[in-house]
């Protein structure tokens, strides 16, 4: 992937998915979870960004950001958040190889992609909070505490039922 490029449009919305190193289910203790918050709130306050959708699951995050009108720099933001979690988590040694100055905590590169207008924006906030009925983790996107579902439904964007079957909106979408 040397010559991948990153699409970076100031002010923009972006999907993301960013994967922990060899899957390994590190967000399956709320304690890390609760850390993965602070690492956000922190870099929230120094790189102010809007998180338009996300769900925590024990292997991977899915989130939609929005970023500040002149500003595209998410990469600094995920490298921050990341930096804080894998400096602050404390985890068993694995027996995975490891480079220089690393700790097998995440994946080295994420998934991101700019959302392109309202329709594209909806089905990425809907695969977010249908993922962990996907994974089976739960039957309903309500009942995975991890995810931004519950204050998108108190704001009115979905009814609480929704999710109860493959919404017809995540056909051929796949971001694992």
């Amino acid at each position: 992937m040397p010559n991948y490029r990153r699409a970076q449009v100031a002010g923009a919305s972006y999907f993301f998915t960013v994967v922990t190193h060899h899957r390994r289910p590190l967000f399956s203790e709320p304690a890390h979870i609760q850390l993965l918050r602070t690492a956000m709130r922190t870099t929230l306050q120094s790189h102010p960004f809007r998180i338009d959708a996300m769900v925590v699951l024990p292997d991977h995050v899915h989130a939609i950001w929005t970023l500040p009108t002149g500003d595209h720099d998410f990469p600094r933001r995920w490298r921050l958040i990341k930096s804080h979690f894998s400096r602050r988590v404390h985890l068993p040694a694995t027996r995975h190889p490891v480079r220089r100055r690393e700790r097998t905590v995440w994946q080295r590169r994420y998934w991101e992609h700019l959302i392109r207008g309202e329709d594209d924006f909806r089905r990425h906030v809907d695969y977010i909070h249908y993922n962990p009925v996907k994974h089976g983790l739960v039957r309903t996107p309500a009942d995975w505490p991890y995810s931004s579902f519950r204050r998108a439904v108190a704001r009115g964007d979905y009814p609480a039922h929704w999710g109860r079957q493959e919404p017809d909106t995540l056909q051929d979408m796949e971001f694992e």
